[in-house]
Order: structure tokens, then C-alpha cells, then sequence
């Protein structure tokens, strides 16, 4: 239990992706105190661009995470507008390929995808400026009062996907309630580097009814920089084989991409990376200026999950939750 004498100074939010430290800049806009605990070396959560190859001079970073991101609320093009300015975001396409099972393609036009010349997670950096950051942190539990490992808090925010929530949350609040039995999927995402270019003009597809396959992008084309680098992401179901190992997908996704572009050469270098949690099977329904759950136990969720499971759901949720919790909270 939480020692009530023990000052409440922070709004605590837990997990350092898109969403929390979207959460904390709205907090820390408004003058409110507030700390981030994530418990990797560095933010970014499912923007992850690790440098690959690892443990070489010539690695460069690879969106392992989100293929790339759309806009279409007009805050979120305020801030887009802003990356682009100084050259954190560059738009990157309007039409993507779909792959049938009979393995022919058609050109799909649709909104304008964006991307970032320094990988997406280099945004979720550009946010977290300047931010109280404690990385490495590992949380064990959320408690009434609230508390955070019993430490008490003016309040909690998992800002995390619903089965990573509920593992943290007690069973009489009601965030726990909010998060119980949701289900989400599961990607192991495979990056491929190769000697040189050889595939048609992509830039990225969507590959139908396809038993390793769901979405091939091509990463040099998204950064700008045009490297031999492919990211594959396996279907769910295959993802849930291997998530015990998740190289063990590997053979099939070299096999399954070089069939499906094409290709001849095998990769000079790969690497699997493996979300249990990538994407939500469905989404909660919220009110569109409401996209979190927030309790009068002053404990919230955030992220994709509440809404369109997109990037930029993933930015209101929490910037708009920081603005509903400030406007709450005394700290």
C-alpha cells in the first residue's frame, strides 16, 4: 500500500511510446509535473527503428515497427507540419500495391503515407525533448490510491497495449475492467538487406490471403536514402507460432519475398523482431474527442487501441488525455 504521508508530485506515465510522451508534452505544455517510466533503453515503443545491421559501423535505422503514418486531424498537422519543417517527416506516397494469392498486383491509391529520414521512432525522440524520462524502469503494479509500485501519483497513465495494461492494473479498479479480455495481434516484422536494388518500384504492398506475408515495405524508399533494405511482416497467424522464437521465421519470409518480387540474390543480412502486441483484433468505440479511458481512480489508457489503430490515433489519444488530465489533476 501506498504511504499516504509520502507527497503525490507527478503525473506518472508509464511507457515511453507515441502516446505517453505525446501525453506528457500535453501535461508538461499545461505546467503540470510528470515523469515517464519505460522500461527499454530509449523511447519509441512500436516506432521502433533500431540501427541494422547490429554491431556494425554501417548501420543505419530500420522502422521495424509502423510501415508509416497518415493525417487527417487537423491538430496532428499542425505537428506534422512542424517535423516536416525542420526535416523530421517527409510525405513518402499516395498508392501501395495489393497482392492477390495469385500473386498479381494492382496499384491501390489512397492517403498520403508519411515517413521520417531518421525512422519513425526519431519523432517520438523529437517529442520526448526535454521530458523527465526514466528509462529502464520496470513497473510491477498499479494500485488504488493511485500508486505506482506504491509510490503515490497525482495520476497513472499505461500508456501501453490492453493486455500489457491489465497485467499492471488490480482487479477492483476500473481500468483493469476497461482493459480485461481484449484481444490483439501478434507481427513478427523481418528486416532485409541486401547487395543492391533489384525489386520494381514498391513502395510497399499489402499482400492478400498470403500464409507468411501481410505487408512487404521498402525502407530505403521511405527514408529517402534509397538503401537495399526491405521490411516484411508476417501474417498473424504465423506470428503466433514463432513467438517463442521469432528467427524462426526467417527462411520462410526470405523464401516468401524473394518469390513474391522476384528476386534472385538471398539477403546479405537479416533481423526478426516480435510484437505480441501490434495491433488491436477491435478497437474500443470511443467518443472521437475522448479516445482513452480515464476514471475517477484518476487512472488512464491510452494509445491506438482507443480508436482507429493508427499512428495518429495513437498522438490524440494521449495529447488529449494530457489536456483532460490537467485540467483535473493538482499536483
Amino acid at each position: 500500500m501506498a504511504d499516504s504521508a509520502q507527497p503525490r508530485t507527478d503525473v506518472l506515465v508509464i511507457g515511453g511510446g507515441i502516446s505517453g510522451i505525446a501525453c506528457a508534452r500535453a501535461l508538461t505544455a499545461a505546467g503540470v509535473p510528470v515523469r515517464v517510466l519505460e522500461r527499454s533503453g530509449r523511447v519509441g515503443g512500436r516506432l521502433a527503428s533500431p540501427p541494422l545491421p547490429r554491431g556494425t559501423d554501417d548501420g543505419r535505422p530500420v522502422d521495424l515497427g509502423a510501415a508509416y503514418f497518415t493525417v487527417s486531424d487537423d491538430a496532428f498537422a499542425e505537428q506534422v507540419a512542424d517535423w516536416e519543417r525542420r526535416g523530421l517527416a517527409r510525405p513518402w506516397t499516395d498508392t501501395l500495391q495489393a497482392y492477390a494469392a495469385d500473386g498479381t498486383a494492382e496499384a491501390k491509391s489512397g492517403p498520403q503515407r508519411w515517413a521520417a529520414p531518421g525512422g519513425l521512432r526519431s519523432l517520438v525522440a523529437d517529442l520526448a525533448e526535454g521530458l523527465t524520462i526514466e528509462t529502464r524502469r520496470e513497473v510491477s503494479a498499479v494500485t488504488p490510491g493511485p500508486a505506482v509500485d506504491g509510490e503515490p501519483a497525482c495520476a497513472v497513465v499505461l500508456a501501453m497495449p490492453d493486455p500489457q495494461a491489465a497485467r499492471l492494473v488490480a482487479a477492483p479498479l476500473r481500468a483493469a475492467q476497461a482493459v480485461a479480455d481484449r484481444e490483439w495481434e501478434p507481427v513478427i516484422a523481418v528486416a532485409l538487406g541486401y547487395d543492391e536494388r533489384t525489386w520494381p518500384e514498391l513502395p510497399a504492398a499489402f499482400v492478400n490471403d498470403h500464409p507468411v506475408l501481410s505487408l512487404v515495405a521498402d525502407d530505403g524508399s521511405r527514408r529517402g536514402d534509397d538503401a537495399p533494405v526491405l521490411v516484411a511482416h508476417t501474417t498473424g497467424d504465423l506470428a503466433r507460432r514463432h513467438l517463442d522464437d521469432p528467427d524462426g521465421v526467417i527462411d520462410d519470409v526470405v523464401g516468401a519475398v524473394g518469390e513474391l518480387l522476384g528476386l534472385d540474390a538471398a539477403p546479405r543480412w537479416t533481423h526478426a523482431h516480435r510484437w505480441t502486441f501490434a495491433s488491436p483484433a477491435a478497437p474500443h468505440d470511443t467518443p472521437a474527442d475522448a479516445p482513452f479511458h480515464l476514471d475517477d481512480d484518476l487512472i488512464a489508457v491510452v494509445g491506438d487501441g482507443w480508436g482507429s489503430p493508427k499512428v495518429e490515433t495513437a498522438w490524440r489519444s494521449g495529447t488529449l488525455l494530457g489536456r483532460a488530465l490537467a485540467a483535473r489533476v493538482t499536483c
